[in-house]
């Protein structure tokens, strides 16, 4: 959404970083990001490309002290957070964050909502033209970022592995955690597993409260 919205409302230019033409564009990235300066350079899928936010803090710092303050780049990207603690780049008083949530009950008539309990609230899904496509677009998405964006952010677990993780869980939504149990149905240590996407806060990791037994 970001392209049409934004991009249309002032001089801009929008590189794709799934696309191999688009990253061959930043072969050189600092020429060619500062040759478009006076755009708003909008970077989308930005994780595909870590080492460029060490370069964007040379190119905001430079445009600052020709007067260009704010709005010159917007990253978009499921994971630009991690991999930006992940750079040692933090663009710290550089940059503004917005994020993007899934559609929730409150943005869908009372019709809508048990379609929306069923396919969830990420739009391709919800707005299928059926729950057959709803699911298979779920599953798609589930295969890519298992298999290709989450190893991007350092988890050794196979994709695997993760996936049954996920599958499990969702039949346990809401309940108790029975560790061993777990890990029987794993066949792996719950411990390493858990490391990796609960306490670790990375995009689609698995948040837990405490049971206080009451």
């Amino acid at each position: 959404m970001a392209k049409p919205d934004i991009g249309e409302t002032r001089p801009s230019i929008y590189l794709d970083l799934e696309s191999e033409a688009d990253r061959a564009k930043l072969s050189e990235p600092e020429l060619y990001l500062a040759s478009h300066e006076d755009k708003l350079v909008i970077l989308d899928e930005v994780h595909r490309l870590p080492n460029v936010f060490e370069i964007l803090r040379g190119l905001i710092d430079r445009n600052r002290r020709a007067g260009r303050r704010a709005g010159q780049f917007l990253l978009l990207g499921s994971a630009s957070i991690d991999l930006l603690k992940q750079s040692g780049e933090t663009l710290a008083g550089r940059i503004a964050y917005l994020e993007m949530q899934p559609v929730d009950g409150l943005e869908v008539p009372a019709d809508a909502l048990e379609r929306l309990w069923l396919r969830g609230g990420f739009p391709n899904s919800f707005l299928a033209s059926s729950d057959r496509g709803g699911m298979r677009w779920r599953q798609d998405f589930t295969r890519t970022y298992l298999e290709r964006d989450f190893p991007l952010l350092g988890p050794r677990i196979p994709a695997e592995t993760l996936r049954r993780f996920w599958t499990i869980l969702a039949h346990h939504q809401s309940g108790l955690l029975n560790a061993a149990e777990l890990a029987r149905s794993l066949g792996a240590h719950i411990g390493s597993i858990l490391s990796e996407v609960g306490a670790s806060g990375k995009p689609g990791a698995v948040h837990f409260r405490a049971h206080n037994g009451s």
